[in-house]
């Protein structure tokens, strides 16, 4: 392949094939050439992301994604997509490891944040407590003007509920929960837009969407990116390469 991105996915798996379910749904292909061609890198065994965030004396995952990056660059993909928000925590050292571009799902997420709701000030965040702790959501969104609303304990409890117990666990969603973890940051914190940090939090919106609150998905936001991405290579390198500095400014 010439014209070809790469995927590093894997944490975890479901949350990865949620995201290649919508890339493939929203290529609307009429043939088997229409798809886009790239790489998944599904590297389940990289060790947990908040573990090592909330306890350095744990494993870390930069070994493991350091390796991916550095194996993929060989490849010379067009560009690197990483499919795992807590992951990012890393972001700065695996791009300098690389000169493959490697699209930042967060930045990204509150970019599209900014332009759908350019008016709302005060922005929920529901993710993982290794993604809570290291800012990489609260960062990009106090750099874009907007103040954060965690919830509290109670609440990041049953997030975490959701994302280890149901996701993880058992590759299945319980929309009841997720649908009140909305309800709780919307009713009981009073803010009308929720950023999904996490793709585990992608997989529920997937599976259970029939909520009335609205919710920035960063996964779905990223598969829209790399898929128009994608095509931009297919036109030409120069229309990809044009299209890539955008997004990584």
């Amino acid at each position: 392949m010439e014209r070809f991105f790469t995927v590093i996915g894997g944490m975890g798996t479901p949350a990865t094939n949620s995201y290649l379910r919508l890339l493939t749904e929203r290529t609307h292909a009429t043939k088997d050439q229409d798809y886009m061609d790239y790489i998944l890198v599904n590297h389940a065994t990289v060790p947990d992301r908040t573990t090592y965030i909330l306890d350095h004396s744990q494993p870390s995952f930069y070994p493991d994604l350091l390796s991916d990056i550095q194996q993929q660059s060989l490849l010379k993909p067009d560009f690197m997509v990483m499919v795992c928000n807590t992951a990012h925590y890393f972001y700065d050292e695996l791009q300098a490891a690389t000169t493959v571009p490697l699209l930042h799902m967060p930045r990204q997420a509150v970019r599209t944040l900014c332009k759908q709701y350019p008016d709302e000030r005060k922005i929920g965040l529901i993710a993982t407590q290794g993604t809570i702790a290291d800012g990489i959501y609260a960062h990009e969104l106090q750099e874009a003007g907007r103040d954060v609303e965690l919830g509290d304990e109670a609440l990041q409890a049953m997030v975490t509920d959701l994302i280890y117990n149901y996701v993880k666990a058992k590759g299945e969603v319980n929309a009841p929960l997720y649908h009140q973890i909305l309800k709780t940051m919307h009713d009981q914190f009073g803010v009308n837009v929720i950023v999904l940090g996490c793709t585990e939090l992608s997989f529920a919106q997937e599976k259970a969407p029939d909520h009335p609150y609205h919710v920035v998905d960063a996964q779905s936001i990223i598969a829209d990116e790399t898929l128009a991405l994608g095509r931009a290579f297919r036109t030409s390198k120069d229309a990809g390469d044009k299209m890539l500095a955008e997004l990584m400014k």
